[in-house]
């Protein structure tokens, strides 16, 4: 049976964590650490199979385990995903841009050809990215717009120097327009999907990127329009926001337990 350890115990890790506690799921979460020792306390309380809480984030990859499960931020990718790596572990990240870092990607990429370990980045709340895979060296353009509630953009760093109040959105206004690179960046916490599609298409300077914060909707949409040599694919999905962070669509969180159930499963699979 493979051992997990999870890095961030915030409302994503805990829903990883719940699912993985759940009767017959294949794997066993043995250690967790979360910069916030409550959030990390909080979070063993509620599972049955109690793991170790460890004191530093780097002693996560010094256990005996087999993946470490990031769901925290970028920052704690950027500082510990190389030791997990140098540590012969295999990774799993939520926090997606931070590999639009080149430099961060570099390093990230040959650690696991010199380690020989793997990087495994669930599709989140969006789909298609396996049709996106492959058609990648045909693919001339491709765009995603994101539409969320205004409180689902909130504390977003676009808006520390943005002059446009959320609170005083009243109907459908964009908000951003601009590449993948810089929108990880401005919305670090909402919009990882765009990191996604730049790491599986053609890159962050030329995915195009349109936020938009909608008073009126209940519901976090990303609509996808990819073209080039091979056609053209448009997806539309349309997600629950998870009740305990409305940053997060519930696809997300389904979306990283599946990708744990197939690291973990020895059974026929489906997709790419």
């Amino acid at each position: 049976m493979k051992r997990i350890a999870l890095l961030g115990c915030g409302s994503m890790g805990t829903q990883i964590a719940l699912a993985i506690d759940s009767e017959n799921f294949p794997a066993v979460l043995t250690h967790v650490y979360d910069s916030s020792k409550d959030a990390s306390s909080a979070l063993v309380q509620k599972l049955n199979n109690k793991p170790e809480i460890v004191e530093n984030s780097h002693l996560l990859s010094s256990q005996h385990i087999d993946i470490v499960v990031e769901a925290a931020s970028q920052d704690a990718v950027k500082d510990v995903a190389l030791s997990v790596l140098q540590n012969k572990k295999d990774l799993m990240i939520m926090s997606v841009g931070a590999l639009l870092d080149e430099s961060i990607y570099d390093i990230l990429s040959d650690a696991c050809k010199d380690f020989k370990k793997t990087i495994h980045l669930p599709s989140g709340a969006i789909a298609g990215l396996d049709g996106i895979k492959s058609i990648k060296n045909e693919l001339e353009s491709i765009s995603i717009t994101t539409t969320k509630h205004p409180r689902s953009l909130k504390g977003a760093k676009f808006f520390e120097t943005s002059e446009i109040n959320l609170d005083e959105i009243s109907s459908h206004t964009v908000v951003y327009e601009g590449t993948a690179k810089e929108a990880v960046m401005l919305f670090p916490a909402n919009i990882n999907v765009a990191a996604l599609l730049s790491l599986t298409g053609i890159g962050s300077e030329k995915t195009d990127v349109k936020i938009i914060a909608d008073p009126n909707t209940d519901k976090n949409t990303h609509h996808i329009e990819a073209a080039g040599k091979f056609g053209k694919m448009t997806f539309t999905i349309e997600n629950v926001p998870d009740a305990n962070n409305p940053k997060t669509s519930r696809l997300a969180i389904l979306s990283a337990i599946e990708t744990l159930k197939k690291y973990c499963s020895d059974d026929i699979q489906i997709g790419t």
